[in-house]
């Protein structure tokens, strides 16, 4: 199942302004990557999205959903992660954090624990 028709089938879906082509380029330079293409296939539709509790980072003004402001804040606190990982999502539940790599695969990290590989897509995560 594509990233679109995974989001768009959850309970409580919501979607915000996306963002350009542009915004993408600007965001991947400050994070010195480049994201996957389901990321951003997401972040050309949606600016961001929640459901069901969840709130996916994307390219927006609140900082707390940003994906550059999200991911430079973890990455302070969580330096032995790959410099080609960005936060998909902060679940502020015992720190845990949920990480997309440049290659698709879904990460989660959690204070003073080894990360672990828990989905293999973005659409795969939001379907758990």
């Amino acid at each position: 199942m594509d990233i679109l028709a995974a989001l768009k089938k959850q309970p409580l879906f919501k979607s915000y302004i996306a963002g350009s082509a542009d915004d993408i380029t600007k965001a991947e330079e400050k994070l010195k990557l480049s994201f996957s293409a389901e990321y951003k296939q997401y972040l050309l539709k949606f600016g961001f999205a929640t459901y069901d509790g969840h709130e996916i980072t994307g390219i927006c003004k609140a900082k707390r959903l940003n994906v550059v402001d999200v991911t430079l804040s973890e990455r302070s606190i969580t330096p032995d992660v790959p410099a080609d990982w960005y936060v998909i999502e902060q679940l502020n539940i015992d720190g845990i954090v949920i990480w997309q790599s440049t290659t698709g695969e879904i990460f989660q990290t959690t204070p003073n624990t080894k990360h672990k590989k828990i989905c293999d897509s973005l659409a795969d995560y939001i379907c758990m």
